[in-house]
């Protein structure tokens, strides 16, 4: 009965996914477009905005079905529910009410099976964040920054950014079909390397987090590659049975590097400041690399007709 709710809420949810698509093609039209055609695209984009929230209420609310009908106290108030349910005539869900009527009905040792309690599944922290993206209007809205701030506040949980398989599971989420929740994932994976970068003390575990941002082609990794460029540090690395003090500089030098790919007016600004850094290979790669292209940093590498993918 559960599946049957979920998958009504995953059908809505699609309709959600397609109006994000058609404001993303709208989107793309209005550079190219004069300023009557411009009026006409931002009204179809608040249309599409205002179905999006209503799609969204209903999306909310069959996840919140599907939550209540494992919540019922009782086969009284259960069978309640589910004949509340069979009035709505849903076609995904109409079938799967009956069915679970029909079994109220039907005496235990004629069911066919064992009556077993239901096995609760314990979601993960990730899969809460994830499900929220899915079904939260406030998630879901086109400005980017929200789902920014959410993945920033989730990355300085406490023992999250050292939790193995929670950082595996958002990793995961980046390939989403769904656009908003993969932006979110890739939003959340890289402040989540981040803090690793950042804030751990083993510098190969630290240098391994740099390692995967640079692998991440998204432009919110470049702010963060500023500042790990930045911020130089001391840690330690283990050697055998001992610990050998050590700083960040090799992994300055790959953000560094990853800032020229980049090739944003940031990253050419973030090179400049380092004519005086304490590490002398920073700042020859720093001043090689402004030699090298000495013109305006656009966002497009020279050779390259096209920016790095955004992942969107």
């Amino acid at each position: 009965m559960k599946a049957a709710l979920e998958r009504k809420a995953s059908a809505v949810q699609n309709e959600f996914i397609q109006l994000s698509e058609q404001m993303d093609d709208l989107g793309r039209q209005i550079p190219d477009a004069d300023e009557e055609e411009k009026k006409t695209i931002r009204e179809q984009q608040q249309a599409l905005r205002i179905e999006q929230q209503q799609i969204a209420e209903k999306v909310n609310l069959w996840r919140r079905r599907a939550r209540e009908v494992t919540q019922q106290s009782g086969t009284s108030s259960l069978r309640a529910y589910l004949n509340d349910l069979l009035e709505l005539n849903e076609e995904l869900v109409t079938p799967a009410v009956q069915n679970a009527l029909t079994l109220l009905d039907t005496p235990p040792d004629e069911r066919g099976f064992a009556e077993e309690q239901p096995t609760l599944t314990q979601q993960t922290p990730v899969g809460r964040l994830l499900e929220r993206a899915r079904t939260e209007y406030d998630l879901r809205v086109s400005d980017p920054a929200v789902r920014m701030k959410e993945a920033i506040a989730f990355a300085n949980r406490a023992g999250m950014a050292q939790d193995e398989d929670s950082i595996a599971e958002i990793v995961a989420a980046m390939d989403d079909p769904d656009p908003l929740v993969r932006e979110l994932a890739i939003f959340t994976t890289i402040q989540l390397l981040r803090f690793r970068a950042l804030r751990l003390a083993d510098l190969e575990q630290a240098h391994a987090a740099v390692q995967q941002l640079t692998q991440i082609p998204h432009p919110a990794i470049v702010p963060v590659l500023i500042e790990i460029v930045e911020q130089p540090r001391v840690g330690y690395i283990q050697e055998g049975d001992e610990s050998k003090q050590v700083d960040n500089n090799r992994s300055r030098m790959v953000a560094l590097l990853k800032l020229v790919e980049w090739h944003t007016a940031e990253a050419q600004i973030a090179l400049q400041k380092l004519k005086f850094d304490r590490d002398p290979h920073i700042v020859k790669a720093a001043q090689r690399a402004l030699e090298l292209f000495p013109e305006r940093w656009n966002g497009e590498f020279p050779g390259q007709k096209n920016t790095p993918d955004t992942g969107g």
